[in-house]
This record gives C-alpha cells, structure tokens and sequence, in this order.
C-alpha cells in the first residue's frame, strides 16, 4: 500500500515536471520553434544537471552527518568559488581572459574546489581513529567565512563598475549557459554517479549512525570519506556551472521527506531530484514571465528556502 503511494506521488511529481518544463519551451514562442527551442532546451538541460547535483549531494551529506538542517554548502566551497572570482576581478580586471573565458573560468573554478575539497579531506581524515565528520565541518565553516570575509574586504576595493559585473556571479542564473560546459559537465556527472553507485547502497544503513552500521559490518570509514569526495566534486561543478544556490538543496531533500515520509534513500534521493528539476523549472518561469528578468532563480529559491529554514529550526525547537 505504502509503495503505491509513493508510485502515485512520484508519478504526480513527474507530471508536473513535464507540464512546467513543456510549458517553459513553448510559452510565448511565436513560432520560432529552431531559434527558440535549442536555446531554452539548453535551459532545461542546465536545470536538471544543476538539481540533480544539489538533491543528490545533500541527501547524501544529511545522511552522513545525521543532520536534516545541513547542506554541503557549509564546507566553505561557495565562498571559494566567490573568492576566486573576486580575486580575479581584483587582481587582472573584468576583461581578463580569466573571467571572460566561461571555459576557463568554469575549468579553474572547478580545479579549485576540488583541489581545496581534497586537501580539506586528507587533512581531516589522515588519522582515521582521531578525526571525525564533526571537526571536518567545523573547519570548512571556518574557511568558508575566512574566504568571504577576503572577498568582502576586495570588494570594497575594486571600481564600482567592476563590482556590477561581479555582481553577475553572486548569483545562480541559468542565462546563457554555455553548451560546451553543459557537455562536460554532463559526462564528469555521469563519470562520479557510476563511481558513486558501489557506495549510495550502504545509506540506509549509514542512515542508522555510526555505531549501528560498525556492528552491521560497513565499513564506515572507508564509505564515508568516498562519499564525501562524491558530494564535494557535485557542489563543485554544480556550483561553477551556474552559480551558488545556498537553500536549494536543504529546501528539495526535506520537502522530499515530508512528501514520501520513508527512509530509503533510492525514494528519497530520486524524489529530491525531482522536486529540484520543478523548484528550478517554476522558479525559472517565474523569473522570466513575472518579474522580466528583474531577479535571478537563486533569489526566489532562497528566499523560500530561507523561510523553509527558520520553519525548521522552531520545528524542531518544540521538540527538545
């Protein structure tokens, strides 16, 4: 009975889906169907890589830290991706190829993180016996302010006129997105999916804590710190492709909770995604047929969320 239920409601999510996304290629078309539709199509293409990345990595981060209120994002990686991007305006100008190149920009941001992710990791995690998750994002919370703090303080430095174009890249947008950017991001995600598989299989039992999955024969560990590499380089390039989204992923997992209320994470992780493709795809929509381009994505997205958020925290006030 429970698993119709939660056949009937994937179906309802994916109808919805498909309405929104049939409606975002085809509303207001004039009949240009091969000007508009390849361009729109990329659009979509680039709200569902960028969904799937934040739904997958922060289901999969809830379930590691055993927290419903935590998102990847905590790890600092978006105040690097804004640092770099600061950093580069600061020192060579909005017209250096470095940040006018969306290739090279997306590569090097990219390198980046990643680059910083696995530093982060083998630091934390070089003694497995002395460490733990706890302190792994303690410390990422600390960089991650030290590197916005280093961005604010060069913000306040550079032209004003360059501070507008670097404006551009405080915000998620899906707006010219580059094809040659969506094609490689498309294959490194499939590439760390497959990579991710052998380990997505021990989360509900990881789901259970720590001492629970030791007794049931998993190797902690070992799954954990893969996991967690998968979870950085998919918050890495989601957020180099379009930009940083702080509340989406916290809004589409417990949404996703609330909705299937089970604990299997093959329900829990394919319904975040879906929620994510509608929340971006209605969001997007919103932002061009309501406030003309006025506002970006992320703006509407973690509006909400933020409010989701409090929703949360006295939530779960009540309860202790």
């Amino acid at each position: 009975m429970k698993y119709s239920a939660n056949t009937l409601k994937f179906g309802i999510l994916i109808a919805a889906a498909l309405i929104l996304i049939g409606v975002f290629l085809v509303i207001q078309s004039g009949g240009n169907w091969d000007y508009i539709l390849p361009r729109r199509g990329k659009k979509i293409l680039a709200i569902v890589l960028t969904g799937a990345c934040i739904a997958y990595s922060t289901a999969i981060f809830q379930t590691i830290t055993n927290n419903r209120i935590l998102t990847p994002g905590i790890m600092g990686l978006d105040s690097l991706y804004m640092l770099f991007q600061t950093f580069a305006v600061f020192v060579f100008g909005s017209s250096h190829i470095s940040f006018v190149n969306k290739n090279l920009n997306f590569a090097v941001s990219v390198l980046l993180m990643t680059l910083f992710a696995l530093l982060l990791h083998q630091f934390m995690f070089r003694r497995e016996r002395g460490r733990n998750i706890y302190l792994l994002l303690l410390v990422g919370l600390i960089l991650g302010t030290l590197f916005q703090s280093l961005s604010s303080f060069m913000e306040v430095l550079i032209d004003p006129n360059e501070f507008l174009i670097l404006q551009g890249k405080m915000f998620a947008s899906f707006n010219n997105v580059n094809t040659d950017l969506l094609i490689i991001s498309m294959a490194s995600i499939l590439l760390i999916l497959l990579y991710a598989r052998k380990f997505t299989k021990y989360l509900d039992v990881l789901a259970l804590g720590k001492d629970h999955a030791v007794n049931l024969g998993v190797n902690y560990h070992y799954i954990v710190k893969r996991l967690l590499l998968v979870v950085m380089v998919l918050v890495s390039i989601s957020t180099a492709l379009i930009g940083p989204i702080m509340f989406l992923g916290l809004l589409v997992v417990n949404l996703a909770h609330q909705v299937f209320r089970t604990h299997r994470h093959t329900v829990l992780i394919w319904g975040s995604v879906i929620i994510a493709v509608v929340a971006l795809v209605g969001g997007q929509l919103i932002v061009e047929r309501v406030f003309t381009f006025s506002t970006t994505v992320s703006v509407i997205i973690n509006f909400i969320g933020g409010v989701y958020f409090i929703y949360l925290l006295l939530k779960e006030s009540k309860s202790w």
